[in-house]
């Protein structure tokens, strides 16, 4: 994310704005919350109290920059779903139509789940993008980011245009037949990285619902698999299902409760190995 601190007012301005009339506030705040379709959030304050911190949206000028140089098409892609206990990691990428880009594109989280609903469905009628999952056995077998980043290179591999350049939203690059640069906090940052970011969530809370559908009782539905108190409550009650993922170590722990059988442990390579000291080996023991 981008953060500017802005500067403490000085004191014309100051009592500039403490002569404003409450009216000209409210009129101001009205059209803030008619642009954003909501609400107007507070902005945040320093701890000093002399500054607003202002959080700006991700921009098109990477892609831009590379469009002038004639690199293109550029993707961009993000992930969902690192975190929960159960469900797949959704890898997405996204080649955005410089001449048709969705009004609104931001990091998913940032996003009601309205408005990235609202976004998907321009993204999907004006981008070129692609979809890729990694499943909980594939999750268990290799660790939670190395499936992440194998999902995240079929992705841009199953596009319909293969990409010249690549973003990727971390610290990690993937592989690719392209150039790829990882963007830490890109959801953030760059806007084909935000549009990647709201199809992979989208894509992955549907999942989630049609999962809660064949497996009730858990609550996908509401928390997406997430470690919320009322998937631990569930968890202990009845038990990790197929989705689970099985090495995190709360579905560890009721699996443990529940099928104890099925709690094989690894076994121990170097339990039965004798260690033989430099001075038996020069004595020839």
């Amino acid at each position: 994310m981008i953060r500017d601190q802005a500067k403490t007012p000085g004191r014309a301005k100051s009592a500039a704005a403490a002569k404003a009339s409450p009216a000209a506030k409210a009129t101001g705040n009205q059209a803030a919350q008619s642009a954003a379709g909501k609400p107007a959030a507070k902005p945040a304050t320093s701890k000093s109290g002399k500054g607003v911190i202002a959080v700006a949206p991700p921009s098109f000028r990477r892609e831009r920059a590379l469009l002038k140089q004639g690199i293109w098409p550029v993707a961009g892609c993000d992930e969902a779903g690192r975190g929960p206990l159960a469900g797949p990691v959704v890898a997405a990428a996204v080649i955005l139509d410089p001449n048709r880009i969705p009004k609104g594109l931001d990091d998913s989280k940032r996003l009601s789940a309205e408005q990235r609903e609202a976004l998907f469905d321009k993204i999907c009628k004006t981008s070129a993008f692609a979809v890729a999952f990694a499943s909980p056995a594939r999750i268990d077998r290799d660790n939670i980011l190395r499936a992440s980043l194998w999902a995240l290179s079929r992705a841009v591999r199953a596009l319909p245009e293969a990409p010249k350049h690549v973003f990727v939203d971390g610290r990690d690059r993937i592989d690719v037949d392209c150039h790829c640069e990882a963007v830490i906090g890109g959801d953030g940052l760059v806007m084909s990285i935000a549009a990647a970011s709201i199809v992979a969530k989208v894509t992955r809370d549907r999942l989630m619902c049609a999962l809660a559908q064949d497996c009730p009782g858990y609550g996908f539905e509401q928390h997406k698999g997430y470690g919320v108190p009322e998937h631990l409550a569930a968890l202990d009650r009845l038990g990790p299902s197929v989705h689970h993922r099985s090495l995190f170590a709360p579905v560890v722990a009721a699996r443990r409760k529940h099928q104890p059988w099925a709690d094989v442990p690894e076994p121990d390579l170097f339990a039965d190995v004798t260690v033989v000291t430099s001075s038996e080996i020069a004595l020839g023991a």
